[in-house]
């Protein structure tokens, strides 16, 4: 494997949260690690989900200016996984033999498909393995 690493949905959204700082000066720390060290990852699916949260439920919904900065400056240079009919295979096997959620096994799936050393998320049991790839909640 390499020393890259992924960044789920949460590290994302807790950069912007005004309450828990703590975690959003973690989270703003993780993502510049991402960009400077080019080490980085996210799927389709971090953009995805970040956008549905970013756009409705931040308590001042991000504007579409902002959004399309964000997506451009630092979204674009950490997507490396896009969807795929074998992506979705993938996550059906994995899930069926990790129990786990549906949308959990497609970070893991595309984690392990972008040759991850560490899936940092809190959604997952901290020190958790697969295969190579290890679980990381960096709030911990």
């Amino acid at each position: 494997m390499s020393d890259r690493f992924f960044l789920d949905t949460n590290i994302f959204v807790y950069s912007f949260d005004q309450i828990a700082l703590v975690k959003a000066q973690k989270a703003a720390q993780l993502i510049r690690k991402a960009l400077t060290t080019q080490k980085g990852i996210i799927s389709y699916q971090v953009v995805q989900e970040f956008f549905n949260v970013a756009l409705k439920r931040f308590s001042k919904p991000m504007r579409l200016s902002d959004a399309e900065q964000y997506l451009g400056t630092v979204f674009r240079p950490l997507l490396s996984v896009h969807s795929s009919q074998a992506l979705y295979a993938e996550s059906l096997h994995f899930q069926a033999q990790n129990k786990l959620s549906w949308y959990d096994s497609l970070i893991v799936s595309a984690a392990i498909q972008a040759q991850c050393e560490i899936l940092f998320t809190e959604d997952l049991q901290h020190g958790q393995r697969f295969g190579r790839l290890r679980v990381e909640n960096p709030f911990l």
